[in-house]
């Protein structure tokens, strides 16, 4: 398959490589990071405020909202379901259980670990370097969507978010019901205890229907043959049961201690990324939907180097036992089909030459007759009927009302963004 030329405006991959390498300063130089990470923020977003009011695609902007919307909304659902069955994998088998529990072989840190070994320094030491997070791969979508602004992007940019995010959405709801239907361990035994307060002996149901043949052969031969769980379970300390009125059907699910606060929610905020192995990988998931975007809205050597970021950070991932490899070779298979399944909520086939061509063929005999007759002024009046029957004509200016949608936008775009970085800042 060849690789997509680039857009016009090579700006824009300036502008991402530029993000990237002056964020990792962090780590080489702190001084220079703290110089120029406030002066790149300031320019891009200078530039980008001084080309609002020449952006002329508004009211197609204007017809992404409830798409938007939406999207957001269904992803706001399946991030709180994700953080619930975090919690719950976590919690149904007690903080013994996750200490005691080995991870699984993983022939792909087998793998690092043998290149280890035979690479040179240098080029280990580029494997392991943290050059690109989640919120990097977050902020150069964000880029990409700006972008249209400056025409490198197909408008409108509204589009381009909502199908990022309903896409994204299917996959933290697909990537739920996977790691919640079978328990994995973590690759690191520690961190459950370190990050958790839940309870150190199974919950009842674990008790009942795992542990009792968790580790007898015979045990399970005999469930097997019977196809009931008939073992007595242990006899274990009764869970805290705080009042969380309507929402007490939780309890179970979530297993809260008194230390731990008095709110369902407040347990919620402390999941973060789970101490399971929770397959598929959320960090991947969302570092190939963000080269998909850049590949199918702008392409070029940019979104290259964005996918060898993504090979990159899926190493790493499995080099630091964040996640085992089949997590994050799935996550890169399972994002690419979902990205492709989304095309109908932003099509790259150009809609507005689309419309036109339909006005044309509606008034194609009139404009042949008035061809034929040599009348061009009737023939001019036809194409100018054209031109302002499409939605996205530019032949008049935005009204009042689009210049405070246009405002409005920028304005909850930025806010969207501020709640994005808050909300990952711990990965």
């Amino acid at each position: 398959m060849r690789w997509p030329a680039a857009r016009p405006g090579g700006g824009l991959g300036i502008a991402a490589i530029s993000y990237v390498a002056i964020d990792y300063l962090r780590h080489l130089s702190p001084t220079w990071h703290e110089r120029l990470q406030p002066v790149l923020w300031s320019v891009l977003a200078l530039i980008a405020i001084t080309r609002v009011p020449f952006y002329k695609h508004w009211s197609s902007e204007f017809r992404s909202v409830l798409p938007f919307l939406g999207s957001i909304i269904f992803m706001l659902s399946t991030l709180l379901f994700e953080a619930l069955s975090v919690r719950f994998v976590t919690a149904v088998l007690g903080l013994d259980w996750h200490s005691d529990a080995a991870p699984l072989p993983d022939t792909g840190q087998w793998f690092l670990l043998a290149l280890n070994e035979k690479l040179p320094y240098t080029f280990v030491e580029i494997l392991r370097a943290r050059i690109i997070g989640l919120h990097h791969y977050l902020m150069l979508f964000i880029m990409l969507a700006f972008s249209v602004l400056f025409d490198s992007v197909k408008a409108p940019g509204l589009g381009l978010g909502a199908r990022y995010i309903f896409t994204m959405a299917i996959g933290r709801f697909l990537r739920a019901i996977t790691f919640v239907s079978t328990i994995l361990p973590s690759a690191r035994p520690w961190c459950a205890n370190a990050r958790f307060r839940v309870p150190a002996y199974p919950h009842h149901w674990a008790q009942k229907y795992y542990v009792p043949y968790a580790t007898d052969s015979n045990a399970i031969r005999q469930l097997l043959r019977e196809d009931i769980a008939y073992a007595v379970p242990e006899q274990y300390l009764g869970d805290y049961r705080p009042d969380w009125g309507s929402m007490s059907f939780l309890i179970d699910f979530l297993r809260p201690t008194a230390s731990e606060g008095s709110t369902w929610y407040h347990l919620l905020k402390k999941a973060g990324g789970g101490c399971n192995d929770l397959i598929y990988s959320g960090h991947m998931l969302v570092a190939v939907l963000t080269a998909m975007a850049w590949t199918e809205a702008y392409g070029g050597f940019t979104s290259a180097l964005i996918w060898l970021l993504v090979l990159h950070s899926a190493q790493r991932e499995v080099r630091e036992r964040h996640h085992y490899s089949v997590d994050c070779i799935v996550a890169i298979y399972v994002g690419i089909l979902l990205w492709k399944m989304t095309g109908f909520i932003w099509p790259t086939k150009n809609t507005l030459r689309e419309r036109k061509l339909a006005m044309l063929e509606k008034i194609q005999n009139r404009l042949t007759k008035a061809a034929k007759d040599s009348n061009i002024e009737q023939v001019r009046e036809l194409l100018e009927e054209v031109e302002q029957g499409s939605e996205d004509s530019q032949s008049t200016g935005p009204s009042k009302g689009m210049w405070l949608f246009a405002g409005a936008t920028i304005f909850s775009t930025l806010t969207i963004v501020l709640l994005a970085f808050t909300w990952t800042s711990d990965g």
